[in-house]
């Protein structure tokens, strides 16, 4: 789990969690879609299939109110903007036009070049407190435009060098110095761009496009070097065009519907995802719930035709004999697995989940280790529980004075004294326990392995506090099995060494049994957690994570602290406390503490050396217990 340093800094870069979930809400709130999910690419771009909108690390490494203005740009221009305003059928068709055109890319980027500036203007002049933004874009974009236009004009990219001069003129006007020598009409081109400040749809700018390339296909014969828009990869005929057989009538005429819009590319392969949540959506939507065969395409039988295989089902009825033990071992073991869903988050689609007890090793060595960790933290679990008894205590004998009715005080002065005498107080209610209840998660990837001796004595510390004060509890490691997991299936592992149904049953040889597997999938063991504590009745939910670094498993360690980030959040708004503690053998770096307190918010304690971890974990049931009590 621990982030590995890589060779170049810029590949450790993160963006802010809580930044990018605020882009995230104010890109569902413009698109009014609430499904949405965004990350960040090299290029801005939609991808309908995924239901993801990207931002660009263009606006990466600015002062902080550019790259924040930058960003919610690239928000406004795709939500906004592309999502409702840009023809779908008409990009399909200008693709197809130019499919085999040796100047296709010039093309298909001029004509997204061109819809930028038209859909930045409609946003803003629908919505004009987008314009500090927008302002900000155009400085930023201009900047590098004219930067690049010598510099691609000197190296002989001709194509990208007119790519950046069309740019400036849409946004400057056709009368601002060239800077390059042009072997083109240029003026014309630049007339031709100018009259895109009255084009009202992608078909008018598709003709503006269309009359530059005539102009210059024959002089110039080299595509673009660059790409500067991505924002039509993903939008094809494959993505745009959709076949629906619903029933017998729509089967035989093989119905076909053209999306007009991104929006309705998005909400449809939306709801084929909720509805069918499979890989099938790697193919054409095909489906036949209601149609029947037509019984073209039957074999017919032939009654002498020899038997040339056999197969059994996994029945257990009378043939469950013919089964291997290991056959059914695994078959009970797949029975055991569910499946994560969408319940989980989108992440975590293909994961499925096993939760299981911890296989407790009783051999001397364990039994020895017990007796002599127990020994060594008794002191500290004796005072810290007579600490905790007492302020139980305190707080059970305390009594409210000066109320207006209840028992009368032996202090009768206060009627004389007082305008308005209050003789009379009200002992609390004293509590049988503590209205809390804890979970703890523990890390079970591999790079837990150096730190687990000193993982197992702060877990075990846990365990002895809150049994002792009859506070319940759960413990479970979490780990995927890296192994086994593909992108269709990712097996995930809960491995339980205390339940609430324990009670205070002392699993001390179960926690020192615990060992470490593969990956981490934070976000997934977080929301999996936190649905156990919400069924508990207990007033006070504590979810505690202790952990060594970020999220790594199959497929997530692009947006695993993005996930973590949104679980944790998640559990607090359902009343879940998340404390997050980091297990590390030495101090923790500026950059993790910023990636701990991104993930956790300012929950997160780190502890400088292994030998720490048990005072850490003090510590935090101090406060947490502290807060319980009140």
């Amino acid at each position: 789990m621990v982030k590995l340093n890589r060779f170049i800094q810029f590949n450790d870069e993160t963006i802010d969690a809580n930044l990018l979930l605020l882009y995230e809400r104010v890109g569902r709130a413009l698109a009014d879609a609430p499904y949405l999910k965004l990350t960040e690419r090299k290029l801005f771009e939609l991808q309908p299939t995924e239901g993801v909108i990207s931002l660009s690390v263009f606006w990466r490494h600015r002062p902080d109110d550019i790259t924040h203005a930058g960003r919610l740009s690239d928000v406004y221009l795709m939500t906004a903007g592309f999502w409702k305003h840009f023809s779908v059928l008409d990009w399909v068709n200008f693709r197809a036009m130019y499919k085999n055109h040796p100047l296709r890319k010039f093309t298909e980027e001029m004509l997204l070049m061109f819809e930028e500036f038209r859909l930045m203007d409609f946003v803003e002049k629908e919505r004009p407190g987008t314009g500090r933004a927008f302002s900000v874009r155009r400085q930023l974009m201009l900047q590098f435009h004219r930067d690049r236009l010598f510099s691609n004009f000197k190296k002989g990219f001709y194509t990208d060098a007119l790519m950046n001069q069309l740019f400036i003129t849409l946004h400057e006007g056709m009368y601002r110095d060239t800077q390059v020598e042009w072997e083109l009409p240029i003026e014309h081109i630049q007339l031709i761009a100018s009259y895109a400040t009255d084009a009202r749809s992608t078909s008018d700018m598709a003709g503006l496009v269309e009359r530059v390339v005539f102009m210059i296909e024959e002089i110039i014969k080299d595509d673009l070097i660059h790409q500067y828009y991505a924002i039509g990869d993903s939008i094809s005929e494959k993505t745009a065009v959709f076949h629906y057989h619903e029933g017998m009538a729509d089967a035989e005429k093989g119905e076909t519907e053209v999306k007009e819009t991104i929006e309705e590319i998005f909400r449809t392969w939306h709801r084929e995802n909720e509805s069918e949540a499979g890989v099938h959506l790697e193919y054409e939507l095909e489906h036949g719930r209601a149609g029947r065969g037509d019984g073209s395409n039957a074999t017919e039988g032939n009654e002498d035709a020899e038997i040339q295989e056999t197969g059994s089902g996994h029945s257990e009825g009378n043939e469950s004999e013919r089964w291997s033990d290991e056959e059914r071992e695994q078959t009970n073991k797949k029975s055991e697995q569910k499946k994560a869903g969408r319940e989980f988050g989108k992440e975590h689609v293909h994961v499925v989940y096993e939760e299981k007890e911890v296989e407790v090793v009783r051999n001397d060595d364990n039994k020895a280790k017990l007796v002599r960790w127990r020994e060594e933290q008794k002191p500290y679990i004796r005072s810290f529980v007579d600490e905790m008894r007492k302020r139980i205590e305190l707080k059970e004998d305390a009594r409210r004075n000066r109320l207006v009715k209840g028992r009368l005080s032996t202090k009768l002065t206060t009627l004389l004294v007082d305008e308005r005498p209050r003789p009379f107080y009200r002992k609390n209610i004293p509590s049988d326990r503590l209205d809390a209840v804890f979970g703890l998660l523990v890390d079970g990837s591999a790079s837990m392995m150096d730190k687990l001796d000193e993982t197992k004595k702060a877990v075990l510390l846990f365990h002895d506090v809150l049994r002792q004060l009859s506070v319940q509890h759960e413990i479970s490691s979490y780990y995927e099995d890296a192994n086994h997991a593909t992108k269709e299936l990712q097996p995930n592992v809960f491995e339980l060494m205390h339940t609430f149904g324990d009670q205070r049953k002392d699993d001390g040889l179960g926690i020192l049994s615990f060992e470490t597997n593969e990956d981490n999938r934070d976000g997934f063991a977080i929301r999996w957690m936190t649905q156990r504590l919400l069924a508990r009745s207990e007033k006070h939910r504590f979810l505690l994570v202790f952990s060594d670094g970020e999220p790594s498993a199959f497929g997530y360690d692009r947006n695993g602290i993005l996930d973590t980030r949104e679980s944790v959040m998640e559990a607090e708004k359902r009343g879940v406390s998340v404390i997050h503690l980091f297990l590390a053998s030495e101090e923790p770096t500026d950059d993790q503490r910023a990636l701990f307190s991104m993930m956790f918010g300012n929950k997160s304690a780190a502890s400088d050396s292994v030998e720490n971890f048990t005072d850490q974990t003090v510590r935090i049931l101090r406060k947490l217990l502290g807060i319980a009590i009140g």
